[in-house]
Parts: C-alpha cells; sequence; structure tokens
C-alpha cells in the first residue's frame, strides 16, 4: 500500500471542504494542507489564473504574491517529513492553464529531480514572458510530451492520488452564487468566470495519471475485469495505486460507507468517529485553515459532522433547475450556469464511470 502524500484533485464547490473536515480529525497521522496551489495560481509570479491579473494590489495584499509552485511544493514536503502523512485537497485546475491553452513547465520547477526540497529557488526572468496584458503564462519553458499540467511528471510520481467529483448542475450554480451579490464581497470574486468549472483540467489529469501508469487499471469499489468503467475491460493488477474517484453525492448519500471505501484505497485507517468533529479544537483548526478562501468555506467551518442525508436528492428536470436558477440569479444568471453545466457534463460523466461502488446502509 502506497504511503506517499495523498492528493485529492478535484474542482470548486465538489462539498470537498466537508470531505476534507473528516481528515483534520486524524491529527494523529494526517497533516492537512488545504487547497495551496490557489496561492501560485492566483497570486504569484507563476500565476496561471487571469481572475486578478488587473488588481495588482489584490495580489499582494493576499500574502501570497511571491508564491510559486516550488514553495508550495517545498511546503508540502516539510510537512510531510515530520512524523505525518500529509493530505492534500485541492483543485487539479491550479495545474493546468485554462482554456486548454498548452502547458509548459513552471519556471520554478525546470531543474526538478526527484522529490522538492525546502531550499528556495529563483525564478529566472528569461523564463517569464514579459507583457503588460495577461498574466505571467505562457512561460519559456518546455512542456513534457501529453503532460497537461506546469508540473513535472517525477514531481506527480510522489503523491497518491484520488479524485473527488459533484454533478455540475449542483456545483456551477453553488460557484455562481458566490461570485455575485451578497457573497461576492465576502469571497472577493465579483465575477463569474465560466472557465474555473475545472472539470475539463480534472478530467485532462486524471487521464494523463492513467496514461503513465500513476493510477489504475484498477478501480476501487468496482470489481475485476469491469467492462462497463471505461478500462476496456481491464481492471486487475497494475502499476499505478488503483484509480479512486468518490462522487459527492455517493457521499453525502452514505457518508461512513464511501469514506470506508476511499480510506481502504488510500491507506487510511477508518474509524467511525472521523466523521464527527463538534469540539473546540476541530472547530479552531478548520477556521484557521479555511480563512484564506472567505465565503467559500462557511458551511463547513461551522458544521459538526458528516452525516447521511434523510431522503435522496430527488432528480429536477431541465426546466424545473432553469426555473430555480431564474428566481434566484435572473434570467440572465440562470443562461450562464445552464451553458456552465451543459459544458462540463461530459467530463463529469466521464469520471462518474470510475466512481467507488458501496452497498446501501443499512
Amino acid at each position: 500500500m502506497s504511503n506517499k502524500p495523498i492528493f485529492v484533485a478535484t474542482h470548486p464547490r465538489a462539498c470537498s471542504t466537508a470531505f476534507e473536515r473528516v481528515f483534520m480529525t486524524r491529527r494523529d497521522t494526517l497533516q492537512c494542507v488545504h487547497e495551496p496551489f490557489g496561492d501560485a495560481y492566483y497570486f504569484g509570479p507563476e500565476r496561471l489564473g487571469e481572475r486578478y491579473e488587473n488588481e495588482e494590489k489584490a495580489r499582494i495584499d493576499s500574502g501570497f504574491a511571491h508564491s510559486t509552485f516550488k514553495t508550495v511544493f517545498d511546503r508540502i514536503a516539510r510537512e510531510n517529513s515530520e512524523g505525518k502523512r500529509a493530505f492534500i485537497k485541492d483543485m487539479a485546475q491550479y495545474w493546468i492553464p485554462p482554456n486548454a491553452k498548452p502547458a509548459t513547465i513552471a519556471p520554478s520547477l525546470v531543474s526538478y529531480k526527484r522529490g522538492v526540497g525546502t531550499e528556495t529557488t529563483s525564478i529566472p526572468d528569461s523564463a517569464l514572458t514579459s507583457t503588460k496584458c495577461g498574466p505571467p503564462y505562457p512561460y519559456t519553458t518546455e512542456g513534457e510530451p501529453n503532460n497537461p499540467s506546469v508540473i513535472p511528471t517525477d514531481l506527480l510520481a510522489n503523491f497518491h492520488f484520488a479524485f473527488l467529483i459533484r454533478h455540475p448542475r449542483n456545483s456551477i450554480p453553488s460557484y455562481f452564487r458566490c461570485t455575485v451579490p451578497p457573497l461576492d464581497e465576502i469571497t472577493g470574486f465579483y465575477n463569474f468566470r465560466p472557465d474555473e468549472a475545472g472539470y475539463d483540467e480534472l478530467r485532462r489529469l486524471f487521464d494523463y495519471l492513467r496514461s503513465v501508469k500513476q493510477v489504475g487499471p484498477r478501480v476501487a469499489g468496482q470489481p475485476l475485469n469491469n467492462t462497463t468503467n471505461g478500462t476496456n475491460g481491464i481492471n486487475g493488477s497494475g502499476e499505478g495505486v488503483e484509480i479512486c474517484v468518490i462522487d459527492a453525492d455517493d457521499l453525502l448519500d452514505n457518508p461512513s460507507g464511501i469514506i470506508e471505501a476511499f480510506c481502504k484505497s488510500t491507506g487510511i485507517k477508518y474509524e467511525p468517529e472521523m466523521l464527527k468533529w463538534d469540539n473546540e479544537e476541530d472547530h479552531r483548526i478548520a477556521k484557521e485553515a479555511f480563512e484564506k478562501w472567505k465565503g467559500f468555506h462557511e458551511d463547513a467551518i461551522y458544521s459538526t459532522e458528516l452525516k447521511a442525508r434523510t431522503h435522496k436528492k430527488a432528480p429536477k428536470s431541465d426546466d424545473q433547475l432553469f426555473t430555480e436558477w431564474t428566481e434566484k440569479f435572473g434570467e440572465g444568471g440562470a443562461k450562464v450556469i445552464r451553458d456552465t453545466v451543459q459544458a462540463n457534463i461530459p467530463a463529469y460523466e466521464y469520471l462518474k464511470q470510475f466512481a467507488v461502488k458501496v452497498p446501501p446502509p443499512n
């Protein structure tokens, strides 16, 4: 069983912070690292995201204006070496240029040779494009064949990957809500960007890790030689860790079953007590960890446990959903949500076929 740092790759609004809170209770064996790569993606000198590109003051005020991909990896390496296994939850899109732009290796990681140390690495000026319109990407570095990310394959190999997804009809309106009044004043996200949905990037990272045999072909929670999960009928032993995809709806319907299956797949000892965190220390640690992304994690901050929904969510028609979105966000907002949902359903459904399956709770 792999004992590498666990990296749960996801997309925005996938119930991932509630999922993360479960593992924050295991402070004796796990060191949780909450969404660290947004620092480099949005604010640092290697930033890929364009949201804050014209807001230099906001980047400076964030405190992360000097964060590179390497400084984030170095932090994870330090924490993983302190006797606990690192558990990272973050967005796959933070490693991948938006809008399917070709990827080249982040300048701070160009000299990476199998493991990130704690020494600092300056970014050569020649590695960044000099431009006043748009973020530092594209870099003048080279990419790796078929690698969709700015992270070298040798560095990706240091992590045990798992994946968390949620249907876009649930995640997209939730994300949209965080970018309009009144929440936008808290989150600092003042407009909705369809290119931040994150599904395409998550699928591309997933497929790449499969192609280099870092994950799969075995699929967690599915029988051997399953011919219906997109693995071409091969679900046996392989070079990589088994594929572990968690669907948020499955998680909310059966938290104990899904968490136990995830723990089995990733080598974490499962205990039912993990699903409860109603004590002062748990709340303090969660509040500190989630503070930098204000407005996005309030439900998770003030939660006390992960328990099953009392009633399974009844499916709604497209017309019903559009009516709901119109009532909440106006017709213009509803159309943006509808179009973004439709654009991301194929990637979601592709990943869904690999999702962990467990018997229903008694």
